[in-house]
């Protein structure tokens, strides 16, 4: 099994669309063997959705994300845990444990509303997520 966590400063990174880095698990017999942080490229949600099938990654944990990203990583067959956050090894540990805490219904359309704190301005153009 592959786990990828959407990756800032040891933290779950809260926006999918605008990930710069990735930190990948590799798990055998419920254990994490090995672990390294991987360069998104500043790619938008659907190129994102690519690197992670590269990386043969089969669940990733985040924050929040978009209705497009969730169709792009449905299609490319990986399973999403939204809305997560903390620290990103007890999130995946949490997960091994099944005593994760997450949003099964977890969505960002949030360029749609007014007052809240996505963490840019919103009128940028930012590839992600929302799927625009």
């Amino acid at each position: 099994m592959k786990i990828a966590v959407t990756y800032e400063n040891s933290q779950v990174f809260q926006h999918f669309g605008h990930s710069e880095q990735f930190k990948v698990y590799e798990v055998e017999n419920g254990a994490v063997v090995s672990q390294e942080v991987v360069s998104a490229e500043g790619s938008g949600h659907g190129a994102l959705a690519g690197l992670l099938s590269e990386l043969h990654v089969d669940t990733l944990l985040c924050g929040g994300i978009g209705a497009g990203a969730q169709n792009a990583l449905a299609q490319a067959g990986i399973r999403l845990y939204g809305g997560v956050s903390g620290n990103a090894d007890e999130a995946v540990q949490s997960l091994l444990n099944g005593t994760l805490r997450f949003d099964a219904n977890v969505h960002c359309d949030h360029h749609h509303e007014e007052g809240h704190d996505c963490g840019h301005q919103c009128g940028e153009e930012k590839h992600g997520c929302s799927g625009n």
